[in-house]
């Protein structure tokens, strides 16, 4: 069973205001959306209540579900791995910046294999998704493995099954390294799999990929390591191999330049360089532009505290998550001005 649940619930009754004195009645920030960035959002979380008081309650619910939420009003704001395109922002009085870039990896539960040892490049990881690769011991596979030995088994396919920005990203690379996966499947937070069983969240394909022998699935990296699962290393747009790690999503993410794009919509998948990790992404956070003003007040101030305190920094690393760079940040600052007046 995956270890990393799927709720954060942090409490506590501390003044709200760092270095004030004395106790305040605590603040709640209702938030909810993907579940990549749960393990960090959770740490973060954990961190900033014991500092200001303030709780998150934050439900890892999927990016679609995250999205739908904040454009209901509910929360005080959401998480998305898929960025919104600006109109779709502009037409539903929402705003979006960057959090941290993640790295997305495939990750297998086949006998004998350690975490690191297989290899896939796009070609192989999509023809496994389109259910004409069927066996671990195919050619294909082999091909890019020699010397390791492969059982003769059927693999079973894991994909998620709530709409996800993880399944986003994963698409969106298969799409572009496969004009039939372009023209069948294509990209979104939820498609039409060809084959393969679902689970709900990060946390639910982890979970199905440990109990089913024989099963391949995508989740965000930190659940591949909280896990001790068997993840695999990836053949880059530069044909290098690559293993996934804070080092090859932060040269994936070197080519993210925000003051290029509008509302900061950027996909990082598929990047250039010999050390880019192929399936990286930016998740992000999501609030509204007529929310209360208080209400939106204490969301930046947590988001401003995890995109430059020294501690939350720190702790993305720990996870091999990207934080992301001090001009970033102050492009991040100058848009909140901008668009919600603090």
């Amino acid at each position: 069973m995956t270890k990393i649940k799927s709720v954060i619930w942090i409490s506590g009754a501390m003044g709200l205001g760092l270095g004030l004195a004395g106790l305040a009645q605590a603040e709640t920030i209702s938030a909810a959306g993907g579940t990549a960035i749960y393990p960090v959002l959770s740490k973060w979380a954990e961190t900033y209540k014991q500092k200001t008081g303030t709780r998150v309650n934050y439900q890892a619910i999927g990016s679609g579900g995250g999205i739908a939420q904040i454009k209901a009003k509910t929360v005080a704001f959401a998480n998305s791995d898929m960025p919104l395109k600006p109109e779709y922002l502009s037409k539903d009085q929402l705003v979006q910046f960057p959090a941290v870039i993640i790295g997305i990896t495939p990750v297998v539960n086949v006998p004998g294999i350690k975490p690191g040892e297989l290899t896939f490049n796009g070609t192989v990881l999509t023809d496994i998704y389109l259910g004409k690769i069927k066996k671990w011991n195919d050619a294909a596979i082999a091909a890019l493995n020699k010397g390791i030995r492969l059982p003769d088994m059927s693999i079973t396919v894991v994909h998620r099954s709530d709409g996800s920005g993880t399944t986003f990203n994963f698409t969106n690379y298969l799409a572009k390294v496969s004009p039939e996966w372009k023209q069948r499947v294509g990209d979104n937070t939820a498609v039409s799999w060809p084959v393969g069983v679902g689970g709900k969240g990060n946390a639910g394909v982890a979970a199905y990929v440990q109990r089913i022998p024989g099963a391949i699935g995508y989740v965000e990296y930190a659940y591949a390591k909280e896990n001790h699962m068997a993840y695999g290393k990836m053949i880059n747009a530069a044909g290098t191999v690559v293993a996934p790690d804070l080092a090859t999503f932060q040269a994936a993410a070197a080519n993210a330049d925000f003051t290029k794009v509008e509302d900061f919509y950027m996909i990082l998948t598929n990047q250039p360089g010999a050390r880019s990790w192929p399936i990286a992404a930016a998740t992000y956070i999501l609030m509204r532009k007529d929310a209360d003003k208080p209400a939106n007040a204490g969301v930046l101030k947590f988001a401003r505290w995890f995109l430059t305190a020294p501690q939350a920094q720190a702790e993305a690393r720990r996870l091999d998550y990207v934080p992301l760079p001090k001009t970033t940040v102050t492009q991040i600052e100058a848009y909140w001005n901008r668009n919600l007046g603090q």
